[in-house]
């Protein structure tokens, strides 16, 4: 099984999931805007991608430049900004056999298949 974070209104994250889908991948879609990930979860994931929690953020997104760009958080205060804001987590996130893969680009997924 595949797990895919997935946005439908991004296209790398559209991009990456059809790369799953022409390896004949079984897929499990999480689409973590309406289903944000918990903190555990969260931090299992960065985890695995072998990332921090600040390299995870979509630092673009208005919402960090207007309520968090300036404040000095650790890791376990961004993966709470993260979960309580899910858009600030950077897509398409893919993991499979405890290995995981930010889509970025969307090629990169072939890493682990």
């Amino acid at each position: 099984m595949t797990t895919i974070y997935h946005n439908p209104r991004c296209r790398k994250s559209r991009e990456t999931l059809a790369i799953l889908e022409e390896h004949k991948e079984e897929i499990n879609m999480v689409k973590y805007l309406e289903t944000p990930p918990s903190e555990k979860e969260l931090t299992k994931i960065i985890k695995l991608l072998g990332s921090t929690p600040a390299e995870l953020i979509r630092k673009n997104e208005s919402v960090w430049k207007e309520n968090f760009k300036e404040k000095d958080l650790n890791d376990t205060e961004l993966i709470k900004v993260m979960v309580k804001n899910p858009i600030l987590i950077e897509r398409p996130i893919v993991i499979k056999d405890n290995k995981a893969v930010l889509g970025r680009p969307p090629e990169k997924v072939k890493d682990i298949l």
